[in-house]
């Protein structure tokens, strides 16, 4: 969501296949292993292979049909060469190399990149894929920089770079992939699934999985031995030690002994006291309200353009109203929120107690509150236990006293879903609100586009407590749809076929709404009228008044539609409210 005065338009893939990348280059490490590599690991070299084209042709290189790519000799980043490659309306010419590596052992991958919106990342690593891009508009080389985890079987990963459709061609050069080397040549080359592909499905205690299990991990059965998931993923053991996740001693977990199948330790003499409590239900989190179908509407803290609002301004026809943003202090994790001043003096003063008063207007009216993490600015970054902690206690301790109703993650400069996603199940125990703790996302459209992007990870490991899924579908320009067909947002036809990905692919019914711009001033591209928001609901929901795409299945409990922001809906007469609202709060 945009914080400042004037909207800036940008295409929504932020992290690309897995996690955004902010404006400026970042590292996204993912974690997830608890086996850690022993002995003394290789000194570091670069694994890729004609990392900088200097031999003046692509191999091993390959590049996707569509794209066009070649080894040109300007712009070259260092050498004599460099690789271009052209996107189509249709093809976002990636290029791709499959690398030799170990299992267990940590990597860097970077590359220096010219053109605008190009990214970087890396495919197969059997945890957590990860990737980077350059929102930038060309003027020059710069360096992205991503890293990963391998599993415990794992052996090649692949690492890529692309484009984006219909966008300018761009270049690429001087890759460079650093880790303990993999033990032969590397397999032959071509893209792979950004998906990670699950193992087979677990038949109870039999000790048949691999040792790739994370360090903490969520138990979803036991029977005789340890079955536990992750990351949508199933790893099982024979004896697993019980254990509590950090701040989170309501929730048993299990870390592994080293002692599942081909794990090389010793199993435990006996097996554990007792057996774990069941994990709670996937049915989601409820959305605490009246109405069967939801609208989501953010409340912005700050000026710039649209409606002046306080709180109790706000239409009565939201059931959500996310209070937009709280901002990172200097502390890993850690969140504060207070009135914004320039808001404040806009309105000739508005106080902290005149907040929560009508925090507290809402709730008579039947209203949620929540409050929202992030935004186009709002740097936060959860990567480890500490900083999962961090955030759990302190968004619990601004719940507690301003008197919300539970959290809204709109993060666009990256995402973990390993610790978010254990930051939120521990802020869901510390809110004190039981089951009335509301947790909604608002991803960009890129973020949700398969399982293997971590924003969706992170929807599905908070699936349990998991409100709604609110994604962007604007400023997004065109994106695949469930039946792979390339469709351009603000059409009835984008906010069906991408809504149907995240229905198709574990999310309840729901927990998916619609995001969409309040007006042409809330967004860059991807407003479209309140008619066609009802359409594609209806659409949804039971097959009629679809346009020229209709899903071959209905979803009857579609959670909702969001909107940014209740400020610029008052601005344009409330029509999101009045329409979108009034309709959701009337279908079955």
């Amino acid at each position: 969501m945009a914080r400042v005065p004037h909207f800036t338009a940008r295409p929504a893939r932020k992290r690309a296949l897995a996690a955004a990348g902010a404006a400026l280059s970042v590292v996204l490490a993912t974690v997830g292993v608890v086996a850690a590599t022993t002995g003394a690991q290789a000194a570091a070299a670069n694994l890729v292979q004609n990392p900088g084209f200097e031999s003046g042709a692509l191999s091993p290189w390959s590049c996707s049909s569509g794209g066009s790519g070649k080894v040109v000799t300007s712009p070259v980043h260092s050498g004599a060469d460099a690789l271009q490659a052209t996107p189509a309306g249709s093809d976002d010419a990636q290029c791709s190399q499959t690398v030799s590596v170990q299992p267990n052992s940590a990597y860097t991958l970077s590359a220096w990149v010219n053109g605008s919106y190009v990214y970087l990342g890396d495919t197969g690593t059997g945890t957590t894929d990860g990737s980077t891009w350059t929102p930038g508009s060309g003027g020059g080389y710069q360096q992205l920089t991503t890293s990963f985890n391998t599993g415990a079987s794992t052996t090649s990963v692949t690492v890529w770079v692309h484009g984006w459709y219909g966008q300018p061609a761009y270049e690429a050069d001087d890759f460079s992939l650093t880790g303990p080397g993999g033990g032969g040549p590397s397999p032959s080359t071509g893209p792979t699934s950004s998906s990670p592909t699950p193992s087979a499905s677990p038949t109870g205690g039999s000790g048949g999985g691999s040792c790739s299990a994370p360090a903490w991990v969520s138990t979803t059965a036991y029977n005789g031995g340890a079955v536990v998931s992750y990351n949508g993923h199933t790893w099982t053991a024979k004896w697993w030690t019980q254990g509590d996740i950090p701040g989170n001693n309501s929730q048993n977990v299990w870390t592994d002994n080293g002692a599942c199948s081909g794990g090389g330790g010793p199993s435990p003499s006996s097996s554990p006291s007792h057996s774990p409590s069941p994990s709670p239900s996937s049915t989601g989190g409820g959305n605490g309200g009246p109405h069967k179908h939801v609208l989501t509407g953010y409340w912005q803290d700050f000026v710039n353009g649209a409606t002046v609002q306080r709180l109790s301004d706000v239409s009565s026809q939201y059931d959500i109203v996310a209070v937009a943003f709280a901002n990172a202090t200097g502390t890993p994790g850690q969140i504060s929120f207070a009135v914004d001043s320039g808001l404040s003096s806009s309105l000739g003063g508005y106080s902290d107690a005149q907040f929560k008063a009508d925090i507290a207007t809402l709730h008579s009216r039947g209203q949620k509150v929540i409050v929202s993490v992030g935004g186009q600015n709002g740097a936060i970054s959860v990567g480890d236990s500490t900083s999962a902690g961090n955030f759990a206690s302190s968004a619990a301790s601004i719940i507690k006293s301003y008197g919300f109703d539970g959290i809204d993650i709109d993060l666009e400069n990256g995402v973990n879903a390993t610790y978010m996603g254990q930051a939120l199940h521990s802020l869901a125990s510390q809110s004190g609100l039981g089951s009335g703790f509301i947790l909604t996302m608002a991803p960009q459209t890129i973020d949700m586009q398969s399982t293997g992007m971590a924003y969706f990870q992170l929807a599905l490991n908070v699936k349990d407590i998991l409100t709604i899924v609110n994604m962007q579908y604007y400023n997004s320009g065109s994106m695949n749809g469930c039946d792979g067909n390339v469709y351009s947002e603000g059409t009835e036809n984008f906010l069906v076929a991408l809504a149907c990905i995240q229905l198709q692919n574990g999310l309840n019914p729901s927990q998916v709404g619609l995001g969409v711009p309040a007006s042409t001033s809330a967004a860059g591209g991807g407003f479209v009228s309140p008619s066609v928001v009802d359409a594609a609901l209806d659409c949804l929901a039971s097959g009629s008044n679809c346009g020229s795409f209709k899903p071959s299945t209905t979803w009857p409990g579609i959670g909702g539609a969001m909107t940014w922001s209740t400020n610029w809906d008052a601005s344009a007469g409330n029509q999101i409210a009045n329409t979108v609202g009034a309709h959701l709060h009337a279908m079955p």
